[in-house]
């Protein structure tokens, strides 16, 4: 993006040397609807300079989380320049509001921007401001206690995601001895992620009673722009997912356990090839990775492949794993440069380049989307940028023979992939249903939640593995997930565009050029248009309703089946 408001060399250092670009829009005039425009593009370039200083600062904390330097910078934007920013940005979007021009600009392809601003209106509350701030403090801390913590093995000290490797021996007392450790190691902070939790929650419900909210779950549906479906959509979700995937996944460890021929199917059990078989290698080191992943991409379509050698030449690709860096894997877009960031934890198995084309998927889609001229319009709800991201992982796979030249791995793999959308359904549910209930009843314990989790897993989980003894390790296996400490909410809609990429992946097997073209033009829609409109663009349904999760999870089990 070529800054015309904001002047080239600036960059954001204090509140100070940055409150004048706010202070000049307040005081401008608008006297025509070409001035609103010119105003609003204004203001979404101060936005992009401000979000880019921001987004650089969290992608180098979390890269290496052990440097207070880099902590410390991240800190002061968040307790130092947000603070100042939210009442400004704030009045800025009731001037917009407010103007007499708005309604013209409305018919110009701005009623989705104006529905968003709307919307922030009427969230927002001057005493929410430290609470949130208190908030980005706190959730940062998930990350900086999972970057600490290693096992020793063979003397060795490795990340739990380098142990989790030896999950998938095919020597059983190694898997156990290592889920031991791991789940040792996890112990150690289970108290401390319980107490962060519980400060989280407190402030989170605090400011949702701030903002006229009777609990956080109803607030964060409006703040997240959930315009296109209710709550109770998705708790139909729930209730269709344990109906349909939930079965799948129980007669698949059913399966598992005969073949691993396991009187006793444990957790450590999960990972391993049923067949006996060492652990896919899909790539050896990061090189590998991204040289595979552009030569897969290009079968898809040359401008995908494109994109990720344009990641590798700027320097925004960081995918190996190593001590001191944080959990994990995000694409961060970039809104001034245009180019995102990639950032995630590979040691070299199949689900690293799971990981890498799903991410991809998210990058993909900041490139598409580069020509819209507001961030705002590059920013779409997460059931859209997820569907980008989830997509790429069944589209990708029709071309892993570049990854896999054995023929059997590849079969393997894809198995693994088709495991994969079977087992997530479920978790998505579990997670969401758990979310629901810590919001609703916000006073409660950690006796009570760990119940509450008890109760959601008895109905979400498989019934075929065996935590007797080792209930604990059940009981807080939701601390690992990332998203109810940071991200609170953000998560269904993984399920939703699950079940929209299956979609997609089915147009693909019918007509593949054709399901490319309209995957290209539903994600170039950026959030110019509903949910289910860019859906439609793409070829298929944003339905969530029962018979067409079965209709999709019939497919996955009868393509499964002809592997």
């Amino acid at each position: 993006m070529q800054r015309r408001y904001i002047k080239s060399d600036f960059t954001i250092t204090t509140w100070e040397l940055l409150k004048p670009y706010f202070d000049t829009l307040l005081s401008r005039k608008i006297d025509s609807v070409s001035d609103l425009e010119q105003y609003i593009k204004d203001y979404n370039e101060l936005s992009a300079v401000v979000s880019e200083n921001m987004a650089w600062r969290y992608i180098k904390m979390t890269c290496d989380t052990a440097n207070t330097a880099l902590r410390d910078s991240f800190n002061d934007f968040v307790q130092n320049i947000e603070p100042h920013m939210a009442p400004l940005s704030n009045d800025l979007n009731k001037k917009i509001n407010d103007c007499e021009f708005v309604n013209e600009i409305n018919k110009n392809g701005y009623s989705i921007y104006l529905r968003s601003l709307k919307n922030s209106i009427a969230l927002f509350r001057e005493e929410n401001i430290p609470l949130n701030t208190q908030l980005q403090e706190l959730e940062q801390q998930f990350g900086a206690i999972n970057g600490e913590q290693s096992i020793e093995y063979n003397g060795e000290k490795i990340t739990l995601q380098k142990a989790s490797v030896y999950l998938k021996n095919t020597n059983r007392a190694i898997r156990e001895e290592v889920y031991y450790k791991i789940q040792e190691r996890r112990a150690q902070d289970e108290l401390a992620l319980n107490n962060l939790f519980d400060q989280l929650i407190a402030l989170r419900h605090q400011v949702a009673l701030n903002a006229g909210f009777k609990n956080y779950r109803d607030y964060k549906h409006q703040s997240l722009a959930r315009f296109d479906y209710k709550v109770q959509d998705c708790l139909n979700f729930h209730e269709a997912v344990k109906l349909y995937a939930v079965p799948l996944i129980v007669a698949h460890d059913a399966a598992r356990k005969e073949k691993l021929k396991l009187k006793d199917y444990r957790p450590w059990d999960t990972s391993v090839d049923e067949e006996g078989l060492a652990p896919l290698k899909p790539f050896s080191g990061a090189n590998e990775l991204i040289e595979k992943t552009i030569v897969c991409f290009n079968r898809l379509d040359v401008f995908f492949g494109d994109c990720v050698k344009t990641m590798q030449k700027m320097g925004r690709l960081d995918l190996e794993s190593r001590l001191g860096k944080a959990p994990g894997g995000y694409q961060y877009p970039l809104y001034e440069t245009d180019v995102p960031f990639i950032f995630m934890n590979s040691v070299g198995l199949h689900r690293d380049l799971v990981t890498m084309v799903h991410e991809g998927g998210h990058a993909i889609h900041s490139f598409l989307d580069f020509d819209l001229e507001l961030l705002d319009f590059k920013s779409p709800p997460s059931e859209v940028a997820e569907l980008a991201s989830m997509s790429m992982e069944l589209l990708s796979m029709e071309h892993w023979d570049v990854f896999f030249e054995n023929p059997d791995d590849l079969k393997r793999a894809k198995r693994q992939q088709l495991e994969s959308v079977m087992d997530t359904l479920p978790w998505i549910a579990a997670i969401d249903k758990f979310q629901h209930w810590l919001y609703l009843n916000p006073g409660h314990n950690t006796e009570n939640r760990y119940a509450a989790w008890q109760n959601i897993m008895a109905n979400f989980g498989s019934s075929v593995i065996n935590y007797a003894g080792i209930e604990a390790h059940l009981n807080r296996r939701w601390q690992v997930q990332l998203h109810l400490f940071e991200v609170p909410f953000y998560y269904i809609e993984y399920g939703f565009a699950q079940l929209g990429a299956i979609a997609v992946w089915r147009n693909y097997k019918k007509n593949p050029s054709t399901a490319i073209e309209k995957y290209k033009t539903a994600l170039a829609l950026g959030y110019t248009k509903s949910i289910p409109e860019i859906y439609e663009a793409a070829g298929i349904k944003f339905d969530f309703s029962p018979d067409y999760i079965k209709e999709l999870m019939d497919f996955v089990k009868s393509e499964y089946d002809k592997i």
